[in-house]
Order: structure tokens, then sequence, then C-alpha cells
């Protein structure tokens, strides 16, 4: 009888799947509250980064009017190349020291940026600049995800892998889910929203949120000092050794791990990773450029509109994530991350621009078909009250280019939805049993910059493509790559299994 039995398909979301007898154990009880904490750390990482995503484009257009959809790009990837660079770090000396020290470092680090973000607005110029850094501090604080996703798959068993890393991207769902709906909540302040005049901070739409997730970090550093404690089981769920972070046994076992890996599949399941992570990265950067041209949205109507398209998605998400947890136990991992990547590949394929309805073109005289003279146009701009909708004439595929129609937009929404976290989840927790024997600390950083990777590239790839070229080409390229993901996950498929697995030590 296979030792990797399932688990019950009816655990709440938070809650382990401990027997009673085990529930009154205090390790037992230690350990699935410090992984806890580990859950709601994830959640605050994902409501730092959306709970300005869907405002990031409006607050950059209204305090440095030298911005354009391409530097969007980079903002957006600013914040991922942080990650990416303190993903390493961070897991590295989660091995050698107690996590709570690098995880209350990169919060701190974290709130610091958020405060910087929300007075981006102070510099009479380079205020785009000034974004761009604020959102690589904040990236970089985000790359503590590496120390929790290894916390968290030291401190389970086999058997509670999968359903604790759905109930971590639970969790991850959440924080987008409540970043852009407190983002819309918060839209509802005005662009101009009140001045405290003693901290010289204008307390707006766009300031108000990154305030909000500094006050997070707060509330997340106390919990991590006061209730986080080191715990490490061996596949079955056994306390394998206390934590002693100056023993040799430490660094003896993670050499051992190292010599038996199948590399191979490390190497393909970061791969894998990157791919799941750059189209999740075009999806949310092109957005609300998206919207707003295809739409005629206004600033604070493709903020607010895509606050609830966002946050209906993280709903979703996490309906996926329990589905998940049963599905992978029938299944297994493998299926489910290949059906992910075809329910993508379709989301990004009805997306494809048809028909012969055309966007609205900004400054467009609609009568006469053609752009009204610079005069009408610096007498619109004058007009205090209307502000310009519709896609932007500087780009010349507008002008050729059919409409996406709402209903594409959605339906993509929903299917990427779908695909979307069961991809995620799937692949750290295929990672995580291949790795087999912790620490991981060092593995999931890698994996974790992988993906922040991913994020870096995919926002500048599709702010170029997409001004550039349109939705057209930058789609076609997206489902492209998506079948190649598909091609090479077929190809190694037999090599993705736990290490326990591997070696005969289990039966999968």
């Amino acid at each position: 009888m296979s030792q990797l039995a399932d688990s019950d398909d009816t655990t709440p979301l938070l809650r382990d799947d401990a027997c009673s007898d085990d529930s009154r154990d205090e390790d037992y009880k230690s350990r699935w509250r410090s992984i806890r904490v580990m859950y709601f750390t994830m959640f605050l990482s994902s409501v730092g980064f959306t709970i300005v995503i869907t405002s990031l484009w409006p607050y950059l257009q209204k305090i440095d009017d030298s911005a354009n959809a391409s530097f969007l790009g980079w903002v957006v990837a600013a914040y991922s190349l942080g990650q990416m660079l303190a993903s390493p770090i961070f897991g590295l000396w989660s091995n050698y020291r107690p996590r709570r020290e690098p995880l209350v470092c990169s919060i701190v680090i974290n709130m610091s940026a958020n405060i910087y973000y929300a007075y981006a607005y102070l510099p009479r110029t380079n205020n785009k600049f000034h974004i761009l850094m604020s959102r690589a501090f904040v990236g970089f604080g985000a790359g503590n995800v590496a120390v929790v996703r290894s916390y968290v798959a030291g401190a389970t068993s086999l058997k509670e892998r999968t359903s604790a890393m759905a109930n971590m991207s639970a969790c991850q769902a959440l924080g987008f889910i409540l970043g852009p709906a407190l983002q819309a909540c918060l839209s509802f302040i005005g662009e101009h929203g009140v001045t405290v005049k003693v901290i010289d901070l204008q307390l707006n739409m766009y300031t108000a949120p990154a305030l909000l997730a500094a006050a997070f970090g707060l509330i997340n550093i106390l919990l991590v000092v006061l209730v986080l404690r080191e715990h490490c089981v061996d596949d079955h769920g056994r306390q394998i050794r206390a934590i002693n972070y100056t023993s040799e046994e430490r660094d003896d076992i993670s050499e051992e791990t190292e010599e038996t890996i199948d590399q191979v599949a490390v190497l393909i399941s970061n791969v894998l990773f990157f791919i799941v992570m750059f189209i999740f990265a075009v999806f949310e950067t092109i957005a609300t450029p998206l919207s707003m041209d295809m739409f005629a949205w206004t600033r604070k109507e493709a903020v607010l509109y895509n606050g609830i398209i966002i946050c209906s998605i993280g709903f979703e998400s996490i309906l996926v994530f329990l589905v998940v947890k049963v599905a992978s136990q029938r299944v297994g991992d493998r299926p489910v991350l290949l059906a992910g990547l075809v329910i993508i590949f379709c989301g990004f394929f009805i997306l494809l621009p048809w028909g012969n309805h055309y966007p609205k073109i900004q400054w467009a005289d609609l009568k006469n078909n053609s752009l009204v003279s610079w005069t009408s146009k610096a007498t619109i701009a004058s007009n205090n009250s209307l502000e310009p909708t519709g896609c932007p004439y500087e780009q010349t595929w507008c002008q050729y280019t059919p409409a996406i129609h709402l209903a594409q937009y959605i339906s993509s929404d929903i299917l990427i939805g779908v695909g979307y976290p069961a991809c995620n989840v799937m692949s750290y927790t295929l990672y995580s049993k291949i790795l087999g024997p912790k620490p991981q600390g060092v593995y999931m950083g890698w994996l974790t910059a992988s993906g922040s990777g991913a994020r870096t590239l995919g926002p500048i790839f599709v702010s170029q493509a997409y001004t550039i070229l349109g939705p057209r080409w930058a789609f076609s390229f997206i489902c492209g790559i998506v079948v190649g993901a598909i091609i090479l996950l077929s190809s190694v498929y037999h090599r993705l299994i736990a290490f326990s697995v591997r070696h005969g030590r289990t039966i999968e």
C-alpha cells in the first residue's frame, strides 16, 4: 500500500490533515501555527504587489506626463527584478540562520519602499524614476517568498505537501483579491484626496494603497517575531532534528541532497515556472492599458473596473486551489500542470483580435475619420473636465487592428484565472518534491528568481510588443510560448517525480 496516503479531501483551507491524536501534540500545533504565519506572509507579499497594480499606470501619467506604456513595462518589471536579485540572497541566508532574520529584514525594506512610493510625487522632476526605484525596493523585500516556500516545504510531509502548497497559493490568491479590491475601494478618495501638511503627504487613490501595504507589513513583523518557530520534518512527517544553525549536520545533509537530486528535473521545473510566471506577468501588465485602449475607459474607470475583474479572478483562483487539492490526489500533480497550460493557451488564443470593429482613436474626428488639428487638440486638452480616451494615435496599429470585444476580454480573464493558479501551485509543489530532503532555501531562491526574471522580462516584452505591433502579434507570440511549454513538459514528463519515489522509498 502506498505510503503517500490521500489526505482528507474535506480539509478546510487553513487546517492541516492531522488526526485528533496528533492535534494534541504541542510540537505539531506549533509547526502548523508557524506554517500559517508563512501563509500570512505570502498573502501580504501578494497584497503588496497588487494593491497598486491597477492604479500604477494612471499614477505615472498624473505625476509625470513623459511616462508612456513602454516605461510602464519597466516599472512593473522593476518589482520583479528586485525580487529576482533578493530571492537567492534571502534563501541562502535562511539556510544558515534563523528564518526570522531574513523575514524581518525583508519586510522592513518592503515597508520603507511603499512609503517611498507614496512620496514619489514630491520631487520636481523625474518622478517616474522615483516610482521605478520604489517598486524595485518593494520587489527586493518580496524576495522573502523564497524563505516562505522553503520553510513550508521543510515543515511538511509528502502527504501534506500538495495541500500546504495549495493553501499557500490560496492565501496568495486572497492577496490578489484584497489588493485590487482595496484599491477599488480607495479609488473613491479621488485623485486629489486630502493633504496632510504636517508630513507633506497627499493622501489620494494612488498613495493610500501603498501606505496601507506598509501598515500590513508592521503586523507581519509582529507575527514573525512572536509566533514563528523553526520546524523540520521528513517525508513521513516525523520531526527529524532540532534546528541548530551552527551544526555541521545541516551542511552534511545539504551536500548529500545535492548529490542525489535530479538536476535535469530541477532545471526543467525552473524553466516551466519561468514560462508560467512570464505569461501571467504579460497578462497583469497589459490589462489596464489594453482596457483603456479598447474600451475607451478613463483612468478612474480603468482602476475601478480592472480592480473588480482581478478581484473576481482571485475568488475564482481560490476555488481552483480547492479543486487542485483534490484533483492532484486523484490524478497526480503532472496532469494538473499540463491541463493548466492547455487552459492558459485557450485564454490567450480567444484574446486575438478579429472582426471589423476598430477601437476609438484619441483626438479623432469621427465624422471625417481623420485626426483633428493640433489647435483642436490643444483646445480639448485645456478642458480639465475632459480626459482623452481611446487608443493613442501614436500607436499606428490602432488604425488597422480590430478592437478586442469586452466579451473576449472577460472570457480570457476567466480562463487564465483557472489555468494560472493550477500551473502555479503545481510548479513549486513538484519542485519541492523533486528536491527531497531539506534545506531547500537556495533552491527555492533560484525558483523564485526564475519567476521574478519572468516577471521582469514579461512586462518589458509586452509593453514594447503591444505598443509597436499591437495585441495580435503580442498574444500570438504568447500562444507560441505556451505551446512550447506543453511540448517541454510532455518530453520530460517521466522525470518530474518526487525524490523519494525516484529512489524507491515510496510508491507514487
